[in-house]
């Protein structure tokens, strides 16, 4: 900034200047100037400061994103923070930082050295993203960071319990793994469908990397979500002979509209099907016989059932044999005292239009012939050590889980279902289960795995060769299985909590994480004692035929208690929506279903996926599209036949025949929809 010169002050001194007496007038000039030369100097250096401090400013910005020592937020191209992140693992040293191009990196917290990165990738002329990872270079210590998610609504994650569509968190919950869950035991757990994707209507998309060691909490009065990385005190495991280091790393993307944003990010990072499931699926109902006969199904039972579906005049895209005609669990024999000749009873179905499928499971109990011809031949999956099988407890008992990374216990499973469906001519298998919760908390397997849910995948790929019209019920980076996946069973309530107003916000939340053949579980739900609105052991009549009409717009439906158990008017209005779907809806469903293959956009849709821009549109969780151009509005409550209505800006014909031509959205309040009737709008 300066330059010593000579004779200057601080320089060589080249005359001799004879000493002189200073006066006492002189000395207060020589004090003034000496606190002058000290303001200069303090001044200079101020001035170095400020400018080091302009180009430390500077360095830590890479486009529209501002880092700081606590974390970082950012922009979109307005100007509005859209996205704010905090470190909660540690202070960075801001002096260790430096960039290069687009990559800012730092080195060091204020007591750790770490490797930090954030990497500014423009992929489209719309889309801004950045790559970022902050990685521990010591072992067993946890890296967290925290979202605020008040500026936005947020949606994705995981299926749960309760339901809600933008995602509603309450209370605090500490960090812990984000795997796979049933959900119907485990009620607080994460579901078993499961993405580390949110979205956010401001145009926002976080995607954490799959090699991450990931769990989630929250904190509702902090208004942010806790992203962690560890390895400590967690299912979670690092590669063999690699040390438990922590690391963090994401992808934030800012777009110019939510639609647009998960779009890109669909296409950039989700699999997507390879093929459309048989077109019946779309078509026919699925014919269950869990929530009617629940274990006490027979051969008699469904010879009846199959008779009954034919007497009232109802399609079948094929019957669903369900739990339990094994007389042990982990056997593939027909039990024979419930099904004495299964040869026949196939037989007779085929002739009279039926296929069937059959329910399946990952256990084989620890009472079954199977279980040990298993653990001799190593096919389940194992205690920490790898010397013993593991036991696990599940709904039905105890026994042994099949270790799907085994290719041998894949070979032995896989030969148990082909040899079903060339003995008897099974159609497919309705494939149960499939979540970590019913692995140990600590185990191995044959191919280590460093994140539980990649069993879950490992799973679902058994799927893979009956996958017309299989069922899946967990799914983990299994997009592209490309059969139909169902959430967990419905209780036959009206509530939010697996009950019917869960279905929009659930079938919504498996669409955003790539799932688009959905199969929302059984008409009114499964009948299951003490979780059943109704005042006998069948689900509240009007909450059935409310139910009834929501999943005749769904991808798929399915039967299991049938509309002759209550009256024939509800068979009537059975016989109409059923009709209605095979007539109206499954033909712009298939024509979406093939779109999926080459885009894999949703084909249950919510309502801001045509109103970017309307506030209200971004909270409507009692209403849902099918493509671009249907709109439906089922009536979720007891009691009601009527209920309002929105609709976004453009041209609608109701399902009355009725008009709107609107340019800006409009509420119709308490529109009238009759107990036999389900409101819909088509785009004009």
């Amino acid at each position: 900034m300066y330059q010593v010169v000579p004779g200057g002050a601080g320089g060589t001194i080249t005359d001799v200047i004879p000493k002189q007496k200073h006066s006492k007038d002189t000395r207060p000039l020589v004090g003034a100037g000496v606190i002058g030369l000290v303001l200069v100097i303090a001044a200079v250096t101020a001035w170095c400061y400020y400018i080091a401090s302009l180009r430390k400013a500077e360095l830590l910005k890479t486009q529209l994103l501002d880092l700081n020592k606590d974390g970082y937020i950012i922009r979109n191209q307005g100007g509005s923070i859209v996205f704010r992140m905090d470190f909660r693992s540690g202070t960075l040293d801001l002096d260790s930082c430096s960039k290069e191009g687009e990559l800012l990196s730092c080195s060091r917290t204020t007591d750790r050295k770490l490797n930090f990165f954030i990497e500014t990738v423009r992929p489209k002329d719309t889309v801004q993203c950045y790559r970022v990872r902050w990685e521990e270079l010591v072992p067993d210590i946890s890296v967290m960071h925290a979202m605020t998610y008040k500026f936005a609504h947020w949606y994705g994650g995981a299926v749960s319990a309760i339901q809600h569509w933008p995602i509603s968190i309450s209370g605090q919950q500490a960090p812990k793994p984000f795997v796979t869950s049933d959900i119907y035991s485990n009620r607080n757990e994460f579901g078993g469908i499961l993405e580390s994707y949110w979205l956010s209507s401001n145009a926002t998309a976080i995607k954490i990397n799959n090699s991450v060691p990931f769990h989630l909490g929250w904190n509702d009065t902090e208004k942010t979500m806790y992203f962690q990385a560890r390895y400590n005190d967690s299912p979670f495991k690092p590669n063999p002979g690699e040390a438990p280091c922590a690391e963090l790393s994401y992808r934030v993307c800012v777009g110019s509209d939510v639609t647009s944003i998960h779009k890109y990010m669909v296409r950039r990072y989700f699999n997507k099907p390879n093929k459309v499931p048989a077109k019946a699926m779309f078509q026919h109902p699925i014919w269950s016989t869990w929530a009617l006969h629940k274990t006490k199904i027979d051969q008699e039972k469904l010879l009846d059932y199959a008779s009954n579906i034919r007497k009232h005049n109802f399609n079948c895209s094929h019957l669903e044999l369900d739990d339990r005609y094994t007389s042990r669990y982990g056997e593939f024999e027909f039990d024979p005292k419930k099904f004495p000749n299964p040869s026949a009873m196939f037989q007779k179905l085929k002739s009279d239009g039926f296929l069937v499928s059959l329910w399946i499971h990952p256990f084989v109990n620890y009472d079954s012939e199977n279980f040990h011809k298993c653990v001799e031949r190593g096919l389940f999956v194992r205690e920490p050590t790898g010397h013993l099988p593991a036991l696990v407890r599940w709904w039905n008992g105890m026994g042994g889980i099949l270790d799907f990374t085994n290719s041998a216990a894949r070979d032995w499973f896989s030969s148990q279902l082909r040899s079903l469906r060339s003995r008897y001519g099974v159609a497919s298998f309705k494939f149960d289960a499939g979540e970590t919760n019913y692995l140990p908390w600590k185990f191995s397997t044959r191919t280590p795995i460093r994140d539980p849910s990649f069993f879950t995948r490992r799973y679902t790929e058994m799927a893979i060769p009956y996958n017309d019209r299989a069922e899946l019920r967990s799914g983990y980076q299994s997009q592209n299985i490309s059969c139909f996946f169902r959430p967990i069973d419905r209780d036959s309530v009206w509530g939010y909590e697996l009950g019917l107003k869960s279905l929009i916000p659930t079938v919504l939340t498996i669409s955003i994480l790539g799932y688009q053949f959905i199969l929302p579980d059984m008409i009114g739900g499964n009948a299951y004692l003490n979780r059943t609105d109704g005042s006998r052991e069948l689900p509240d009549r009007e909450l059935y035929i409310r139910w009834l009409e929501l999943s005749a717009f769904m991808p798929s439906m399915q039967f299991s208690i049938p509309p002759w158990e209550y009256d024939n008017e509800v068979v009537e209005i059975a016989r109409k929506y059923t009709a209605l779907h095979e007539s109206i809806v499954a033909p712009r469903v298939l024509e979406l279903a093939g779109e999926v293959l080459d885009t894999g956009d949703p084909i249950i849709r919510p309502l801001w996926w045509i109103a970017t821009g309307d506030e209200t549109a971004y909270k409507i969780d009692s209403q849902f599209l099918i493509g671009d151009d249907l709109m439906v509005a089922p009536v979720l409550e007891p009691g009601k036949q009527e209920r309002d209505i929105y609709l976004p800006a453009g041209r609608w014909k109701s399902y009355k025949g009725e008009r709107f031509d609107i340019k800006e959205p409009h509420h119709l309040t308490d529109y009238p929809v009759d107990l036999d009737e389900i409101a819909y709008f088509v785009w004009v």
